[in-house]
């Protein structure tokens, strides 16, 4: 029997996820399958509805903010107001997203002084930008699309 490289819990051999600790044995088992594709879908900064746009334009310093699409529309915000902002479907997570696409610790954005960047933390489904599946930290602009697992984000940073 194998362990977990985090937490040092026996596993069984098929394992694609320690039961424990949930970290993704992927890397150890060779296992790279993506069940979830990009979503390419058309959506203009203009399709905001006004409670968005003043979101975006009261962003504190330094902050950004991703607000979550679905059907085209806004269905909820993140403030990300820290240097490191963790995403993925445990309740932990400081972007708490919960379906069953999205991996327990599935992203990470960083703040290194003005600019944000994303990477994927081994996910299952992986993290895209802009449509394009990414393997290292990318940084964002204002009007990037990020989506992890189902969930389509568009990204926004303060303009000051």
């Amino acid at each position: 029997m194998s362990s977990c490289p985090a937490c040092g819990h026996e596993l069984i051999e098929a394992a694609n996820f320690c039961p424990h600790c949930g970290t993704s044995l992927a890397k150890m088992s060779g296992d790279t399958t993506r069940v979830i594709p990009a979503v390419i879908e058309e959506f203009q900064l203009e399709d905001l509805g006004d409670e968005d746009v003043a979101a975006v334009d009261a962003l504190p310093k330094g902050s950004a903010l991703l607000i979550i699409l679905k059907g085209g529309h806004s269905d909820g915000r993140f403030l990300i107001d820290a240097d490191l902002a963790t995403a993925g479907r445990h309740p932990r997570t400081d972007i708490f997203l919960d379906d069953v696409t999205v991996s327990r610790h599935h992203a990470r954005f960083t703040r290194e002084g003005d600019q944000f960047l994303v990477s994927d933390e081994n996910s299952l489904n992986g993290t895209y930008v802009n449509g394009e599946l990414i393997d290292a930290p990318t940084a964002l602009r204002r009007g990037d699309e990020v989506q992890i697992g189902k969930f389509r984000m568009v990204f926004f940073v303060n303009q000051d």
